[in-house]
């Protein structure tokens, strides 16, 4: 690489940012703004002095090896695997049935379309590029879904059908690939693309696994090294992705390829390093993973779509001969991701496998199907010289294949992903629920009457006058009352809905002092996670109108890590694993510790600036009653365990309460660091002796 090119990267990056400070403004979404801006940066690259600007393109190995790898970790590192199993059906029947009907119908179809417009275009041209442009990229709709207020689970099914679809299309894609280049031999053919595309899903998910798992362990072992901790990280995306390309190209079995799927092993490593491994971390790192990641990831979409700009200005094909089969295609692949969609949720509500999911969330599903940098990459795999009998056209069938697949990105990108915000409240599939309405006029009157007393203190400190105190106060005092009428007048219910608000505010309470204790480590990583996941239960019952936990030991042994490691002891004949009495008591002890303070902060609601929100009594007594009585569970369970296993359980308070002593004085030292009252050179020395 000479000067030129890094001088390219760094004015393209330079670029995106001025992009993206743009695109906020305008309110137009941030990738569909950079395919625009990299078209138009080919005819300035015309000038000489701007010649440098086109000099770093796109490659298949970049794209491969570098972005992708970043891009699908930063995506499947927040993946819930309680979320996944809850919608598995839905994700997966879109992901792989969805797929292949959207393939074959791109397949079948497409070549039907072209041949009204006198293009005799193969069969199999078509079924391959039905496998590039069927999968859905999750980047720039996600973002818009979440600007607009998409439902929760809605933009979890979207999220898990583009990460898997990716493994999917991929892996279909290599197997027609297979067929272009080794061309068709009957039923033996098929056999083998079958078994290439069931091992490459079905291997990546347990090579995925192994990776995951293992470099869990491996932060685990260099916990406190921070540099160490993040290096692994980065290293689990790419070295999991390499890995697998390596073991696809040189492992065979009686004369077989085993192929594994790059992409569905990086994404199921990087769904274990979210869910397993991150709870190895420092608190530090695991706190700065998800920014760390989400900046990588934003260089490398930048990169990515301003470079899908310049690749789709430089195509060698003529427009005047390739604009008709475009908007042909384009038509094609918007019928057949409606029929995917729609089929596959049918097969879904007749089996009754989820609960249903909306018309308007299928309408949204079939419109916000945009196309991204995984249908490029599989596009710069096709190899240059790739042809088939009876192909004359001037242009080759790598370019006819480039030219209708940018083009199917850039409708969905311009035209779809524009229009995603107006179709979301078409459909009314933004508006709030009754308990969101009530919520949002009463932080509303909550902020009016904070700034009601933040007027008050201005005027007794002299900061603005009497007169201004007086038409400001005025002001705000309207609008409070105003907020207030309104959450009193348009609802009936309104009890229950505060109740509901309660109850969602006492369990934030709760994870974040949970996060506190984990931290302190005054429980360990297995206890953790089981309570995380209670609190997580809870939340979504009681968003969903459903009963709050009745009691501190439900769901104790529903827990996907333990059922998980129980289900391999019981292959290896062994008897299942059961949590250790000193795990049972930290268990209890910490669920005590959240309830009372829970208790505590609902106690002295009326007292607080929050009686603003939560103004009705009963509801509050109410949700008291039932932590009350989860208190009292809690404390005998308590007991129990210290009446059987005194001596070891005395010991253990022992050294939790060394471990709460040792945080606490490597807390102190930090506050008097950054307050400036010890010099660096005494912080590193009193923090050295500290961990001595």
């Amino acid at each position: 690489m000479n000067l030129d090119v890094f001088l390219s990267v760094f004015t393209l990056m330079l670029i995106a940012l001025g992009v993206n400070v743009l695109a906020i403004k305008i309110r137009i979404p941030y990738t569909v703004l950079l395919v625009v801006v990299g078209s138009l940066l080919v005819p300035v690259s015309r000038i000489e002095s701007l010649s440098f600007i086109t000099r770093f393109q796109l490659t298949p190995e970049s794209l491969f090896f570098v972005f992708l790898p970043i891009l699908i970790f930063e995506s499947a590192y927040n993946m819930n695997f309680r979320n996944v199993k809850e919608n598995k059906y839905s994700m997966g029947i879109l992901a792989v049935l969805g797929l292949l009907i959207s393939a074959v119908f791109i397949g079948f179809v497409g070549q039907w379309a072209f041949g009204l417009l006198g293009l005799e275009v193969p069969l199999l041209v078509t079924l391959l590029f039905g496998t590039i442009i069927s999968s859905t990229d999750p980047v720039a709709v996600l973002s818009l879904f979440k600007e607009y207020g998409a439902p929760h689970r809605l933009t979890l099914i979207f999220e898990g059908e583009s990460l898997f679809n990716d493994a999917t299309s991929f892996a279909l894609f290599l197997v027609f690939l297979d067929l272009f280049i080794h061309g068709y031999t009957g039923f033996p053919t098929l056999l083998s693309g079958l078994f290439s595309f069931t091992t490459m899903l079905v291997g990546g998910v347990i090579f995925g696994l192994l990776m995951g798992f293992m470099f869990s362990k491996l932060i685990q072992l260099v916990k406190g090294n921070e540099h160490l901790e993040i290096t692994l990280t980065l290293l689990v995306a790419h070295f999991t992705f390499l890995l697998t390309e390596l073991i696809s190209e040189h492992v065979v079995v009686f004369g077989q390829q085993i192929r594994l799927s790059s992409i569905i092993s990086t994404l199921i490593a990087s769904m274990v390093m979210g869910n397993y491994g991150r709870y190895k971390m420092s608190h530090g790192v695991e706190e700065y993973m998800e920014k760390f990641w989400s900046y990588f990831a934003f260089v490398a979409n930048s990169l990515v779509f301003i470079l899908m700009g310049l690749m789709f200005a430089n195509l060698s094909i003529d427009l005047k001969i390739a604009i008709l089969p475009i908007i042909t295609i384009i038509i094609v692949v918007a019928v057949a991701r409606i029929a995917s969609v729609y089929t596959s949720i049918s097969i879904i509500h007749a089996l009754k496998l989820e609960e249903r999911i909306p018309q308007s969330w299928q309408q949204l599903l079939s419109w916000g199907s945009l196309r991204g940098a995984l249908a490029i990459v599989m596009v710069l795999l096709i190899p240059d010289n790739l042809s088939l009998p009876g192909w004359t056209y001037s242009f080759s069938i790598k370019e006819f294949i480039t030219a209708i697949t940018i083009g199917c990105i850039y409708f969905t990108l311009l035209i779809k992903a524009t229009t995603i915000g107006k179709i979301i409240r078409r459909l009314n599939i933004d508006a709030f629920s009754p308990q969101e309405e009530l919520s949002y006029l009463k932080s509303k009157a909550l902020i009016y009457k904070d700034l009601l007393d933040k007027l008050d203190d201005l005027y007794s400190n002299k900061q603005i006058s009497e007169h201004q105190h007086q038409a400001l106060s005025s002001y705000y005092r309207a609008l409070h009352q105003q907020q207030r009428k309104l959450s009193r007048q348009n609802f009936d219910d309104s009890d229950r809905l505060i109740e509901n608000m309660l109850r969602l505010y006492a369990l934030g309470l709760e994870k974040a002092m949970l996060k506190e204790i984990f931290r302190r480590e005054e429980i360990n990583e297995a206890g953790y996670k089981k309570i995380l996941d209670i609190l997580e239960i809870q939340i979504e019952r009681v968003e969903r109108g459903r009963q709050q936990l009745k009691a501190t030991n439900e769901h104790f042994s529903d827990w996907i890590y333990t059922r998980f490691i129980n289900t391999i002891r019981r292959a290896l004949f062994l008897s299942p694993k059961a949590p250790a009495p000193e795990e049972v008591y930290l268990y209890y002890r910490t669920q005590y510790k959240l309830i009372s303070k829970a208790i505590r902060e609902l106690s002295t609601l009326e007292q607080s600036h929050l009686s603003e929100i939560f103004d009705d009594k009963q509801a509050i007594e109410n949700v008291l009653s039932v932590y009350r009585a989860l208190q009292a569970q809690t404390e005998a369970h308590m007991n129990e365990q210290i009446e059987s296993n005194q001596a070891l359980l005395e010991q253990l308070n022992r050294q939790s309460a060394d471990r709460v002593l040792h945080t606490l004085q490597g807390d102190i030292l930090k506050q008097l660091h950054e307050d400036e009252i010890i010099t660096p050179k005494l912080y590193i020395s009193l923090n050295k002796e500290l961990h001595e």
